[in-house]
């Protein structure tokens, strides 16, 4: 709007030598002024657009890793968790296993014990027997 009545003004001004000379620098410093201030904020605007876009696409880099972040952290988590209920389900399996192992050893150590009884009465018996053959020989 400014340019329109600075161009409108600097037709209606007539030739008068050095004051119209010295008008029309005026004019035409107006005009570059005017020109300049709008390639100015022309280039503001751009330069605006610009950086809102590069700050979208730093967000969007930033995000997408921080969201790949997360799944991979649910993954790892559920993943803790099966193992966890995996290691507490072997750890009971394994405590059957050593009950059961210790049971038998109990029950072999029983046998061994009466396998010695048994041999210890054998032995008993056979002096018993020595003696008593002692005892009735003519």
């Amino acid at each position: 709007m400014e340019k329109e009545k600075l161009i409108k003004s600097s037709k209606t001004i007539g030739g008068g030598g050095l004051e119209f000379s010295l008008i029309q620098l005026i004019h035409d410093h107006n005009l570059t002024t005017i020109k300049t201030r709008e390639q100015a904020d022309k280039v503001k605007k751009d330069a605006l657009k610009s950086a809102i876009r590069v700050s979208d696409l730093l967000v969007e880099t930033v995000n997408g890793g921080v969201q790949e972040t997360y799944v991979n952290q649910k993954r790892i988590e559920n993943e803790i968790r099966a193992l966890t209920a995996t290691t507490i389900r072997f750890t009971k399996q394994t405590d059957q296993w050593l009950s059961a192992s210790h049971a038998v050893n109990s029950a072999l150590k029983e046998i061994g014990d009466f396998e010695n009884w048994m041999k210890t009465m054998d032995y008993d018996c056979k002096i018993i027997n020595a003696a008593i053959r002692n005892i009735y020989k003519p």
